[in-house]
This record gives C-alpha cells, structure tokens and sequence, in this order.
C-alpha cells in the first residue's frame, strides 16, 4: 500500500492532465483508507495477543499538542469548520510517556470530530494537574455535530461497532478507532469519557498520567506559534 501511495503521490506531483490528476486523487483517497484500516486491524490483533508494549520515551507537550490537530487542520478548513486549540500554559513542556499512542487516540477523537460535525467548530483542549514530577493530563476534544443517542453510548467502544447508519451511511470508518483507543487508555493506566447531546455535539475526554522531565511551562500552543518557531 505504502508502494501505491508513494508511486501515486508522483503522479499527482508531475502530471499536467486533469483527468488524470482526478484518478490518481481517488487512488489516494482509498488507499489511505485501506492503509488505515490495515493499521487498525493489527494494533488490535496486537493488543488483543497481549504484544503491544507501552514505551516510554521523553517528549515535548507542544509536539503532541500540533502534531495531533495538524492532521485534521486541512480538514476542518475544507469543510469550513472553526478548529481552535486551548491549552494551560502553565502544564509543563517536558514529559515522558507513549508519544505515539497518545497522539493515536488524539488524532482518533479530532477526525471522529471533524467526520460527524457539519458545522460549528471543533475545540481542543489540553489541561491537566501537577503533582511533584507527575503529571495528570486531561485532553478534551468538543464538537458541535450530530452528537449520540443515549441508547448508543454502550456500543461506542464496542470493535467494528457503527451507529445511526441511515443518517451516517455516507461517513467513511470501520468501527475500530474508539475500540483501540480505549484499550489503548486503559494500558496507559488512563481513562476516557464521553458527554454527549444527540442533534447538539459530544466531547469525549482523555485523561492520562504522565511523567515530567521538564517542569518549565509549554506556554501558549497554536498552530500560529509553531509557525513562528520554523
């Protein structure tokens, strides 16, 4: 798949013909949706056989922070919703963790947001308590879309589960995401909760612990000041 997206990523680089440009759009379309479900089905085969292993490495809350909303910003852009990012500048910038789980189960929670919002605004945001050098980090990611229906909540977690599919029918996914991201949460000893009001917007809330190399504060943290730092 990584061989089709790499090849194809040339012809959309080079080719002048329009028709073209549109075929290989769609060959990109689909395989990053298959490549997305492929990833899908081995982190759970690999969670399931108990062969996942949480590793804890330094990082920089800022990098999660951008890396996370930056891949759904051309997104939110496109299907003209309002995306901001509300971060405590007090939390501090050095930590050490599972980078890229946690930025996993983010970018899960901020497409699921961006896919069922059709307008309104998509808010992020990051806060969180500290304790000597542990940190307990709350990340909350707030829509204002279709929202769910009370009698679906216990299904959401639930693997290839999907939802109100007559109003939903045309929404790309597989059901897998949240089943993930939830055991993901749960071997990272955090856990996640949803608040929902069907026809108004859910917010699903990760909180996690992690530990503290840096104490000095992250500081304000928006797409605006990153690229100020390049």
């Amino acid at each position: 798949i990584n061989a089709i997206l790499g090849m194809n990523e040339m012809i959309l680089r080079e080719c002048k013909d329009k028709k073209i440009l549109e075929y290989a759009q769609a060959v990109q379309t689909s395989s990053n949706a298959l490549l997305s479900l492929v990833n899908d089905v081995l982190d759970l085969s690999k969670i399931e056989s108990g062969k996942l292993e949480i590793k804890e490495e330094e990082y920089k809350l800022q990098d999660l922070i951008l890396n996370s909303y930056g891949m759904v910003a051309e997104r939110l852009e496109k299907k003209g919703l309002r995306g901001s990012i509300f971060c405590n500048e007090k939390l501090p910038q050095g930590l050490i963790g599972d980078f890229s789980h946690l930025r996993q189960i983010l970018i899960n929670f901020l497409t699921n947001a961006c896919k069922y919002t059709e307008k309104g605004n998509v808010d992020f945001f990051i806060l969180g308590s500290v304790n000597g050098d542990e940190a307990k980090l709350i990340f909350s990611v707030k829509d204002t879309g279709i929202g769910i229906k009370e009698e679906n909540r216990a299904k959401m977690f639930k693997k290839f589960e999907r939802f109100d599919l007559q109003r939903n029918r045309n929404i790309e996914g597989t059901g897998l995401g949240l089943s993930i991201s939830k055991q993901l949460c749960d071997l990272m000893g955090g856990k996640i909760e949803v608040k929902s009001e069907y026809g108004k917007g859910s917010e699903f809330i990760l909180t996690v612990p992690q530990k503290i190399y840096d104490h000095v504060p992250v500081g304000e943290v928006s797409p605006k000041s990153n690229q100020k730092e390049k």
